[in-house]
């Protein structure tokens, strides 16, 4: 008797109906979806135990051929990689040519460093052509804090010349209201990813909502563990769908650190790790702002200087 073929979730070995359109709601609707999920996730959102979440999580990744791939294999794939450009040459040639698709990028800043303005600028130039350092593609832009501003937007379509009614239909705007919100929002990207053509999502800002909620050291941990869960659903988004993710992020002032910058970025580790290009933003003299490469895995550390005007993000004279 030949061996059952497993094209769609519904063949998966112990995913019935009930199990399969629990898993649909919950945006796991793909083979691709279910071999990169973990077995805590399949057992809390389809109601199945251990050991079959395990047996579907392997046939999925069985049908898809997951496993070890050569080094240049990986290399084909890294040439599909995507850049969006930030308006400014300084910052593009910090961060290898701009903000890339497959993996997250982190801004973190003090309050007024200019991190929503990397929302509202990327928000614009994913939108420019491939030859201009766009993608061609929309923009779902989370909002955590109120603070996108379509009035921001119209001016830096303006600057680059784009019709403002095209750019605003492009940018897919959803508000937040808490934590948990905030994760299912993400976790509904995907179907959005694929009906409107879009290259990038935006997070502004990931851990204000988490912050906020889970106050004390006893709430710490739950805070961290939805925070790691968070995270791995924006990884899954990039990768799965080639897609850029850029996520701001509020700092915190460390009492321990006696010498240097004692600010850090929010959320510990699990953004740490997650987030595979990460700058932190700075005021310099009036317009002008500092971004600092803190962490890549491919490029060194290093330091560009720009400016946020009326136009958006710019190179400064200098």
């Amino acid at each position: 008797m030949a061996a059952k073929v497993i094209e769609k979730i519904e063949d998966l070995p112990g995913i019935g109906e009930s199990a399969a359109k629990k898993l649909n709601e919950a945006g796991y609707k793909t083979l691709e979806a279910m071999a990169v999920a973990s077995v805590s996730e399949l057992k809390e959102i389809a109601g199945i135990g251990e050991g079959t979440a395990e047996k579907a999580i392997k046939a999925a990744r069985d049908a898809l051929d997951m496993g070890f791939e050569s080094a240049d294999t990986l290399a084909e794939k890294r040439k599909l990689i995507g850049r969006i450009t930030t308006g400014s040459t300084e910052l593009d040639n910090l961060i290898g040519g701009g903000i890339e698709t497959q993996s997250i990028t982190e801004v973190y800043g003090k309050m007024a460093s200019g991190k929503s303005q990397w929302c509202f600028q990327t928000a614009v130039t994913v939108q420019l052509p491939l030859e201009q350092g766009g993608l061609e593609g929309g923009c779902l832009y989370i909002d955590s804090e109120n603070s996108f501003r379509p009035e921001r937007v119209i001016q830096i379509a303006k600057k680059f010349d784009l019709d403002v009614d095209t750019i605003l239909k492009n940018i897919y705007v959803a508000r937040a209201y808490n934590a948990e919100h905030q994760m299912i929002l993400a976790d509904k990207a995907a179907e959005m990813i694929k009906e409107k053509n879009i290259k990038l999502v935006i997070i502004d800002s990931l851990t204000a909502q988490f912050r906020a909620e889970f106050v004390g050291r006893g709430t710490l941990a739950e805070r961290q563990q939805k925070l790691n869960r968070h995270m791995r659903t924006l990884q899954k988004l990039a990768e799965m769908h080639n897609v850029a993710v850029l996520v701001t992020n509020q700092v915190m002032s460390r009492p321990d650190v006696l010498f240097g910058d004692p600010t850090e970025p929010v959320g510990g580790n699990v953004v740490g790790h997650a987030s595979k290009t990460r700058l932190y933003l700075r005021k310099s003299k009036a317009e002008k702002r500092v971004a600092k490469l803190v962490d890549s895995p491919s490029l060194p550390d290093g330091e560009a200087l720009y400016k946020i005007t009326e136009n958006g993000i710019e190179d400064t004279d200098e």
